[in-house]
Formats: C-alpha cells, sequence, structure tokens
C-alpha cells in the first residue's frame, strides 16, 4: 500500500442520501479503494454546523456507514471511520483556523448559501466548516480528494492553507489534487435541473436511495424536461434532457457520448421510463445489501472501531509532526 497514493473522501451525516450521493460520490469513489490507499470518513462533526436531532445524527451516520459497505466498500482494503472517533481533526482544524484567512472563509459559496437557509443560526461553524476539512483531508497525507464541482472551492482553500503553512514551517503537507469524477459529478434535481440533487433539499426531484422502483420510476416520468423534442447533450439549454443522460451513463458505466446514441432518436416519455427503469434496476441490489447490513449495528461499530483506530494511527502522527513544528511541548 505505502507505492499508492492515498485518496481521502467524506460524507456528512445528515438527511437521507440520494442518487447524487450515489452516483456523485459513493458508487465512484469505492472503485478508489482498489488503485489508492483509500480513506473514508462519515463527517458528522461537519454535521452540527446545523442544529441536528441526536437521535437521527446517529441513526444517519450508521446509514451512510451501511451505504458505503452496501456499495461494496471493503473495511479491508481501506479505512472508514467517524470523524468524531478521531480526536485530531478538531485539533488540527483549530491550528489551521491560524492559517486560514476570515476573508477566504466569509467568500465561500457554501457560507453564504447557509447562512441564507438559517439565518436563526449563523454560528461560527458555518464560517468554519472549510477549515475542519481542510483538516480532514490534510491529517491523512492526503494526494487526491475526490468531489463534486461544488466541492472544488474547498480543495482550493485546503491547498492555499497547506502553501501557507508550508511555507513558514517547510514541507509538512502534502498539497492534495481534485478529482473529477468523469460522468455525474453532480448529479441535478430532476424537477429543478438548474440546481444540484441536495439532501437537504428535498422533494419531488429528489430521489433516494432508499426509494423502491416504483418511487423511482414515478419521479422519473415527472423530470423537467423542454420544448425541443430531440435528445441531446447540451447543458446550457436542455439541462433536463443532459442531465438523464449522465445520469444513465453513470448508471450503466458508460459515457455521456455512448449514453446520447442510445437514445437520440427517442420521444422524452419513452426516454425518462427508460432512465428510470435503469435506476431503479440499479439500486435495487444494493438496498438489499443496504438493508442486510443496517440490521446489524454491532457488525457496523466493528468496522468503525477498526477503521477509527487505524485512522488515529495516521492521524495521531501527523498531529505531533505539526504540534512539534508550530513549537508545542511534546505529550508526555
Amino acid at each position: 500500500m505505502a507505492d499508492k497514493k492515498r485518496a481521502f473522501s467524506g460524507i456528512q451525516s445528515t438527511g437521507k442520501l440520494t442518487l447524487g450521493n450515489y452516483l456523485g460520490a459513493l458508487k465512484q469513489h469505492v472503485s478508489f479503494q482498489d488503485t489508492y490507499d483509500a480513506i473514508f470518513c462519515v463527517v458528522n462533526l461537519h454535521s452540527i454546523t446545523v442544529r441536528q436531532d441526536p437521535k437521527e445524527l446517529m441513526d444517519n451516520t450508521y446509514d451512510c456507514v451501511a451505504w458505503y459497505l452496501a456499495c461494496g466498500l471493503d473495511p479491508k482494503k481501506a479505512i472508514l471511520f467517524a470523524q468524531s472517533h478521531v480526536r485530531a481533526h478538531a485539533e488540527l482544524s483549530w491550528v489551521l483556523s491560524t492559517f486560514t484567512q476570515v476573508g477566504e472563509l466569509e467568500r465561500m459559496t457554501q457560507y453564504k448559501d447557509k447562512s441564507k437557509q438559517h439565518k436563526q443560526n449563523v454560528n461560527a461553524g458555518l464560517l468554519t466548516y472549510p477549515t475542519l476539512m481542510a483538516a480532514d483531508i490534510l491529517l491523512y497525507n492526503t494526494d487526491v480528494v475526490p468531489v463534486g464541482d461544488d466541492q472544488k472551492q474547498h480543495i482550493e482553500l485546503t491547498r492555499n492553507v497547506a502553501e501557507r503553512f508550508n511555507g513558514i514551517y517547510g514541507e509538512k503537507f502534502i498539497v492534495p489534487e481534485h478529482y473529477h469524477p468523469p460522468v455525474a459529478a453532480r448529479v441535478k434535481d430532476l424537477a429543478h435541473p438548474e440546481r444540484k440533487m441536495s439532501k437537504s433539499l428535498p422533494g419531488k426531484g429528489c430521489v433516494l436511495l432508499e426509494d423502491d422502483p416504483a418511487a423511482v420510476l414515478k419521479k422519473f416520468k415527472k423530470a423537467t424536461t423542454d420544448n425541443e423534442d430531440q435528445v441531446r447533450l447540451d447543458a446550457e439549454n436542455q439541462p433536463g434532457i443532459t442531465n438523464l443522460l449522465e445520469i444513465y451513463a453513470a448508471t450503466q458505466g458508460i459515457s455521456s457520448d455512448a449514453a446520447l446514441s442510445q437514445f437520440k432518436d427517442s420521444r422524452y416519455g419513452d426516454f425518462k421510463v427508460a432512465v428510470g427503469e435503469a435506476v431503479g434496476a440499479s439500486l435495487a441490489p444494493v438496498q438489499d445489501e443496504y438493508k442486510r447490513i443496517l440490521a446489524d449495528r454491532g457488525f457496523m461499530d466493528s468496522v468503525l472501531k477498526d477503521g477509527s483506530a487505524r485512522a488515529a494511527e495516521i492521524a495521531d502522527a501527523k498531529i505531533a509532526e505539526i504540534y512539534e513544528a508550530v513549537g508545542f511541548i511534546k505529550r508526555g
């Protein structure tokens, strides 16, 4: 494993996971375990920037673990753990906050959006969220971070913070690269294809991973299209159609152009049904495995215990190195 580059990916334990999470993250990220030294984290510390019901947060954390495993993550090949189980995340976040400018944080799109959505609770965590994300990544000597387009801004900040720290204390952090998935990097809402499909904005255009095939098909039949009456890849003028083509391509493991060749002469109604049926069929076996795993919390706890121990071994060594660099007295 030492000769492999390291990939780090995190998923937040809020709300129910969607088709967008599956195609844009889980399905693609799990494949990294065969080519990278892969670390997967359920980022539950990030989740509490918005008020959470404690039971729901715990249940959602297990949900994320079960979906990761159902998608094929092998805990013997990769590390899977809960962020709150490794203290070094919070520790490094504090150190890095002193290398992050307030102006940088205030320019973050996510901070602006969430501040509008949660006007009654614009807390400091909303602002410093990207610094914790930087700590998540830099703590593990990460080479590659697979994230969607909407998270690219966070990776740029992480790179800036790492370079700023390195410029003062030497090459302590690897400056990570952003990995852009080839298809379905940002699955759009079926009803509102101008925006990302998001678990924080559930609705009739949001396909949940737990939706049965009938519910999936119903949502795809009602997907917003246009009046062009021609299936084309044109994100600017035909965002709904383009979104459906990319979803189908990601589901089938083919390129968007290959998907287009299958449907270029199709009527919109037939096209939407075909995509909905393909999605439902691809999710069914994953859903069965998810239900089996979710029923066994003892197994999930054992996976998290082992994963957190392996993650902490890496993280503790890094935080010790960083503490020494800034001049903190050695622990113990």
